[in-house]
């Protein structure tokens, strides 16, 4: 059955951003010039998903508006003759069937997956976490969805760590098939200490699910965190003898963290520097202030201690 449905879990607060993200949603907050939730929605049009749910909560209207029509400006560009303004707003109109529904309890994201049930109904279906914004020219999502039709299995994509860093993510046991870049998912264990971990391969935020995930997350119990973690649900469908199993593909492209603060900043300066309307005027002005810095910290410098920002869904 062909893939057409992405899911986009957006429920999450914030806290991590505040208090930017007081009263704005953090899927709101610009990456050079739109928003972070833009970029994964492009991405999943970019794949032949066109038919979109995003999962929210409370005050996220914004989230709605932004893929809604806005006449007003709309028809002040229009009067003004600013035509590539006027592109750029209705863009975002168009891109995509959106569909949203709330959460209500914030039970984590295996919960967040459940509630779409009823729109997805009993087809595979894609999940894309906004935290993640996966280079528009590095390949993985059509990757992963080629992966799946041909298996009939669940794929998640999996990025190699640095194995310090394991414990921030939920981590995968895998071993090699025929296919180069695409591995069978013996095991996952969500957020392991360093020296449990099975491997240093680090689930990142795309799924590719068949529909049996939503019968396994019916009676997925609350996991770290007290939530209902997607990875418990995937580890039971990989160690299930009888089905499918799941799959990874290994990615090894481009990646922007933006849940976390000191990577959303990197996250602005990497795309920026690539636009061809920014990148040649925005480079010369990096190099020289780049230049100016020194190794030594400055007063007032805080010097962060690994995992004191650690990328999640909050």
């Amino acid at each position: 059955m062909a893939i057409t449905k992405a899911v986009i879990p957006a429920a999450g607060l914030g806290t991590r951003f505040l208090p930017a993200t007081k009263a704005m949603p953090k899927e709101m907050l610009p990456v050079v010039d739109k928003p972070a939730i833009q970029y994964v929605v492009e991405e999943a049009v970019g794949a032949g998903l066109d038919d979109v749910l995003l999962i929210t909560g409370r005050n996220k209207n914004a989230l709605e508006n932004h893929f809604d029509r806005a006449t007003e400006i709309e028809s002040t560009l229009v009067a003004k003759g600013d035509i590539e303004k006027l592109r750029r707003v209705m863009y975002s109109s168009e891109l995509a069937d959106m569909h949203y529904v709330r959460q209500g309890d914030p039970k984590g994201l295996g919960h967040a997956v459940l509630r779409a049930r009823k729109h997805v109904g009993r087809q595979p279906f894609a999940v894309l976490l906004g935290d993640d914004i996966i280079d528009s020219r590095d390949e993985l999502l059509t990757t992963m969805i080629e992966v799946a039709e041909r298996r009939g299995a669940s794929v998640i994509a999996l990025l190699e760590v640095d194995p310090e860093q394991i414990n921030l993510y939920g981590a995968a046991d895998v071993e090699a098939t025929d296919d180069e870049g695409v591995v069978r998912v013996r095991g996952l264990v969500e957020k392991p200490a360093p020296e449990d971990a099975p491997s240093n391969l680090a689930i990142i935020g795309r799924y590719v699910l068949q529909p049996e995930v939503f019968d396994v997350l019916e009676h997925t119990a609350p996991g770290k965190g007290g939530e209902i973690q997607l990875t418990d649900a995937l580890q039971e469908l990989a160690a299930d003898p009888d089905g499918p199993g799941v799959y990874g593909v290994v990615f090894r492209g481009r990646r922007y963290d933006t849940g976390d603060r000191l990577d959303y900043l990197k996250s602005i300066v990497q795309l920026a520097i690539d636009r061809e309307d920014l990148g040649p005027r925005f480079r010369p002005w990096l190099r020289e202030f780049a230049a100016g810095l020194d190794d030594e910290p400055v007063q007032g410098d805080v010097i962060a201690e690994p995992g004191i920002e650690t990328p999640g869904h909050d």
